[in-house]
């Protein structure tokens, strides 16, 4: 077993919903107020995060998108939430439903085998 302990990689699935100040805002509101008002907050208050923002109004009443969070390492992860509670995006114009952060095939990384369950068909 290897006794290497680099930090992996944190994963977190934002699970929001939108909020009716949100949803009051016209689309080109809505993209001036998340450049405006949130960006410039992330990108200079965090390093090595990266996003990706997923639509599920369409199958779920409970959230209505979810925001993946790819952060370095936990600290990185820190720092992001941070900022994002300083937007208006937590708790004005979305509700934080959940949040569930985790690191990929953690599993393998403690006990030093092969991923099971990331493969290739």
């Amino acid at each position: 077993m290897s006794t290497d302990r680099t930090e992996p990689p944190v994963t977190a699935f934002m699970l929001v919903k939108t909020t009716p100040e949100w949803l009051a805002l016209t689309v080109p509101e809505r993209v001036e107020a998340f450049a405006t008002q949130v960006v410039p907050v992330i990108e200079a208050r965090t390093r090595g995060v990266r996003s990706r923002f997923y639509d599920t109004e369409f199958y779920s009443a409970r959230v209505t998108d979810v925001w993946v969070w790819e952060a370095d390492d936990h600290d990185a992860y820190r720092l992001l939430i941070d900022a994002l509670r300083e937007t208006p995006f937590w708790d004005r114009y979305f509700d934080v439903v959940d949040l569930l952060v985790g690191t990929e095939n953690g599993y393998a990384r403690t006990y030093g085998v092969e991923p099971l369950a990331t493969f290739a068909t």
